[in-house]
């Protein structure tokens, strides 16, 4: 399956169960094991459960693989290895705490947030 394909069925699979804040970064420069990276926040571990649900469901009728859940069990933060894109379903704490987003872009086009804070820091 064709990457562009892969991240649109999984943006769609995570809007269809109202997954907040959906990001996709390309990560293909900084590293060879995937080239996209999808964030997206869930207001509850059921919510969570639901949207990792909603994906594999969504690319399993596509023909996808799935290499692999992790983190299902709590429903915090749930990562789906999709092979080329990697799907992280966080709570919103979880996902101020480890800031993904900041991690997977480049040095020259980062920002700072303070805690608590959905703006760059001024």
């Amino acid at each position: 399956m064709r990457i562009d394909k892969l991240v649109k069925a999984t943006v769609a699979a995570l809007e269809d169960v109202k997954a907040r804040d959906i990001v996709v970064l390309d990560v293909k420069k900084m590293t060879s094991l995937f080239d996209k990276v999808i964030i997206a926040s869930a207001d509850s571990s059921r919510q969570s459960k639901a949207l990792s649900n909603s994906v594999r469901e969504k690319l399993n009728a596509l023909g996808a693989t799935i290499h692999g859940v992790e983190g299902e069990r709590t429903g915090e933060w749930i990562l789906v290895d999709l092979g080329v894109v990697v799907v992280h379903i966080m709570q919103p704490a979880t996902r101020q705490y480890y800031n993904l987003e900041e991690l997977w872009t480049p040095a020259g086009r980062r920002t700072r947030r303070r805690a608590g804070s959905a703006r760059p820091a001024a």
